[in-house]
């Protein structure tokens, strides 16, 4: 441990020089980085993730995943969170052609409504994620946006979120919160920690930059026919983003077309016969499946797991019935 915190000292006096030439003030480094320590815990908790430790590459089954996070406890403090937040959410909807329960639905998933946001010092788990070095490059840029968020007069109590460094209502990394966040109740700040308003407008705002499509709905549940060819429906392209969650899409057709192929909509918002979609089957053949628009990929920018962003979707639309 002595010679971790000597190497985490001397990594901080390296990040010093690099925030100075971005801009963070002398001030604000000589409040922080002394105070800094590496945090056990939270390289721990890094090295569990998959990527970090020998995780097993079997993929789950979707539907446990799908009881937890779209249960009925969930979908109740969604519908009252709904209707307490409607105005605001109507005004938002409005402005970006983000639906409002595309936004209470990320809201849910990422903090209970909330209810809870994190309590890890920011500073010091970015610093600690930073020092670690699997992820350099990512975390050593947060502790900087960080710091400047810090210079913009955010307190330091406040920064407290994830062990990663997600923070608020939407989780943003620092980042984020500074290209991203929006002003949703007019005070002149963009406070996603105790402001709903802001924290519904930032949502919003995340899902217009990433390419959010008014109109059109995330996608919608299918029964795929018996003797569908799905060999012949394999996606040839490979992306450089989260590949083993996008591996797992079919090749885009229009909806027209896959109407043609039999598939059939449970119910619900169906989308128009030009909008282009791709199936997953999340269980499997035999089990509900899905046609996802671009806008399902948009989710997948907030968070790229398809159970996540299916639950977005899913959460959403049980929200707005």
């Amino acid at each position: 441990m002595a010679q971790d915190e000597a190497g985490f000292q001397a990594y901080l006096s390296q990040v010093r020089g690099r925030a100075l030439q971005q801009g963070v003030t002398a001030r604000t480094l000589d409040a922080v980085l002394p105070t800094l320590t590496v945090n056990p815990r939270v390289i721990e908790l890094d090295r569990g993730q998959p990527g970090g430790g020998n995780n097993p590459n079997a993929i789950p089954n979707f539907a446990p995943y799908q009881a937890r996070h779209v249960d009925a406890a969930r979908i109740g403090r969604g519908q009252r969170a709904y209707a307490a937040n409607r105005s605001r959410l109507s005004r938002i909807e409005a402005e970006t052609g983000v639906p409002e329960s595309i936004m209470v639905a990320i809201w849910g998933h990422e903090t209970n409504y909330g209810a809870y946001t994190g309590d890890f010092d920011l500073a010091r788990s970015l610093a600690t994620l930073a020092y670690e070095g699997r992820r350099r490059a990512l975390f050593e840029g947060e502790f900087i946006a960080l710091l400047k968020m810090m210079d913009r007069g955010i307190p330091r109590e406040r920064l407290k979120g994830s062990w990663a460094g997600a923070t608020g209502y939407p989780q943003f990394l620092p980042s984020i919160y500074l290209r991203l966040a929006r002003d949703g109740d007019g005070d002149g700040r963009a406070d996603i920690w105790t402001s709903e308003a802001d924290a519904l407008a930032s949502i919003a705002n995340y899902f217009v930059n990433a390419g959010w499509r008014a109109g059109q709905p995330w996608g919608v549940a299918v029964n795929v026919p018996g003797g569908f060819n799905r060999a012949g429906m394999t996606t040839r392209t490979i992306s450089p983003r989260c590949p083993r969650v996008f591996e797992r899409h079919s090749q885009w057709r229009t909806m027209r077309e896959w109407r043609s192929l039999g598939m059939v909509p449970q119910s619900g918002r169906r989308p128009a016969d030009d909008v282009l979609a791709t199936l997953i089957e999340p269980d499997g053949p035999g089990r509900t499946a899905y046609l996802l628009t671009g806008n399902y990929r948009v989710i997948l920018d907030y968070n790229c797991s398809n159970f996540y962003a299916l639950s977005v979707g899913l959460l959403a639309d049980a929200v707005a019935r």
